[in-house]
């Protein structure tokens, strides 16, 4: 019988064990300076690069934005990215409160686009978006919890301390509830926010 090699390297390693992290995207734009100065203004990180490339890193993301002259041949404007926060809210006040022109906060209906935040505030479902001076287009996407299997366990993490904030605040919620459900104060609550904080992230069964 043929052994299936289609996935595997010289190694034998399994294609899908090699891990791959994305590091930088690149944006189209046509004026380096301005960009700079927009990206600037949002509070993300400016990195040391090489002559030539401008490198900016949004508050607690792996990965990060680079543009300058020669990167790409898109044409400026045309690149469309998402950015997840915690709270859609509390991101788009901050961002206008930089001089960001931010559109009016969505949901997602059955029939097209609700204004107003999800009345649930479903993860994925409420959206708001802007623009850089380029008309390259960034989409807010509040995401509290992951769907099933977007997120290994083991890799849990949180990249910054207001995520980290906002987190423990919902499992504070949350806990509240259980024990109304129980009917007794629970001793072992670190516990209990441990694995409700990793169920989010997860897309796994939160604790009960």
């Amino acid at each position: 019988m043929a052994t299936d090699v289609r996935n595997k390297n010289a190694s034998g390693t399994s294609i899908e064990n090699v891990d791959m992290k994305l590091e930088v995207v690149v944006v189209p734009v046509a004026d380096v300076d301005r960009a700079k100065e927009f990206y600037g203004r949002l509070g993300w990180r400016l990195d040391q690069t090489p002559p030539g490339i401008i490198q900016f890193t949004p508050q607690g993301s792996g990965c990060s934005v680079q543009f300058g002259s020669g990167l790409t041949s898109a044409a400026p404007g045309s690149a469309k990215e998402y950015l997840v926060v915690s709270d859609l809210e509390a991101a788009r006040n901050a961002l206008v409160a930089a001089g960001v022109e931010v559109g009016e906060i969505f949901h997602a209906g059955p029939n097209g686009p609700v204004s107003g935040l999800d009345p649930e505030r479903r993860s994925y479902v409420s959206r708001a978006s802007f623009t850089d001076p380029d008309g390259n287009t960034w989409l807010l996407q509040e995401i509290t919890t992951r769907l099933p299997g977007r997120v290994a366990a083991a890799a849990t993490s949180f990249g910054s301390a207001s995520d980290l904030a906002s987190a423990m605040q919902r499992a504070a919620a949350a806990h509240g509830e259980h024990e109304k459900r129980i009917g007794r104060t629970d001793p072992d609550w670190p516990d209990w926010y441990a694995r409700y904080m990793v169920s989010e992230q997860s897309g796994t069964e939160p604790p009960t």
